[in-house]
């Protein structure tokens, strides 16, 4: 089964807000990618609170998309399943990033509202309880934001800085240190399954502009098995956000363009006025090889910008599938 388009579902772009009585389907997905030590915790923990979700009048749609895990991670969630029938599997072929797995889950959600959740419990599940009473009382987008993380300081460095560029170029008012789980109104489900390949959906989701509420918390230490988000999967995700969402970067190079042309005219004007009363120094080699590889140097990285957009483009209408799915149970 291939994904040619993930806009193949048809996806009423519509609210729901249950009645008192009405049962309520909330839709969890969950990626999966080396996370076989922190599954059967997870699992344990979803059904729990399955159980008290019950209570309240909802059902759990809970869908796990196998992001081509090196471990065991597809044994757990076959046994899952027998477990728990309901639950959906999803097997991708092999690797293609959580951003592209979490959307591929996307189009199987059935649920009022539905949210995406990591697997490797530094995102607290106990959450969704807390989630769900506010969607319940009329917000359509809540948004979990951490107060602190217990992640390496490389990792907290390399996201400080992203998300000070993200703000400072993309969309001022995105959180300050970024969200990781969030519950959204079905009514988000169609421009976040209809998006293009190249898009970071958490950002997207905040781009389009529904209120968010706020939930606030401390992100756990990671316990299980080491994560699976590289730096080079962080930086394509950087790219996928300076380049997806934000002009800026061509902008950047006109600005930059403009300025050293108008440094060159002037440099220029002032070599023909001194060639003109006489006055013309002597040509030194340094200068004039720092100039040539500064303006180099200049149109190579400008050239690299415009390639970056120039592929997304050409990705985006190359039909090529986003994510291509073995088999569902």
């Amino acid at each position: 089964m291939i994904f040619t388009n993930l806009a193949s579902p048809q996806v009423q772009n519509v609210s729901r807000q249950p009645s008192e009585h009405q049962l309520i389907i909330l839709s969890i997905v969950v990626p999966v990618y080396g996370n076989a030590g922190s599954l059967q915790t997870l699992f344990g923990k979803l059904q729990q609170i399955e159980q008290r979700l019950h209570i309240d009048d909802v059902s759990m749609d809970l869908i796990f998309i196998n992001d081509g895990s090196p471990d065991d991670s597809m044994s757990h969630l076959i046994n899952f399943k027998k477990v728990r029938p309901a639950t959906t599997v999803v097997k991708l072929t092999r690797n293609f990033g959580a951003v592209h797995a979490s959307k591929c889950g996307l189009s199987f959600i059935k649920g009022d509202c539905f949210m995406i959740l990591a697997a490797d419990l530094q995102d607290p599940p106990e959450l969704i309880f807390e989630m769900l009473t506010r969607w319940r009382t009329g917000s359509k987008f809540i948004t979990c934001e951490r107060t602190s993380r217990s992640d390496p300081w490389i990792s907290r460095l390399y996201s400080a800085i992203f998300y000070k560029l993200v703000r400072g170029f993309v969309m001022n008012n995105y959180p300050q240190k970024g969200y990781d789980m969030a519950l959204m109104d079905k009514s988000m489900l169609a421009p976040l399954v209809n998006s293009s390949k190249n898009i970071f959906t958490p950002l997207l989701a905040y781009w389009l502009g529904y209120r968010p509420d706020t939930i606030h918390y401390d992100r756990a230490k990671r316990l299980h098995g080491k994560s699976g988000w590289t730096f080079k999967k962080k930086f394509n995700s950087f790219l996928d956000v300076m380049l997806g969402f934000s002009v800026t970067p061509l902008r950047m190079m006109s600005g930059i363009g403009i300025t050293v042309a108008a440094v060159s005219f002037s440099y220029g004007a002032a070599v023909i006025i001194n060639a003109l009363l006489g006055n013309i120094p002597v040509p030194g080699f340094a200068a004039l090889m720092a100039a040539i590889t500064f303006l180099l140097g200049t149109i190579i990285v400008m050239l690299g910008v415009i390639g970056e957009y120039l592929w997304r483009i050409f990705d985006e209408i190359n039909k090529r599938p986003e994510v291509v799915v073995e088999y569902v149970l």
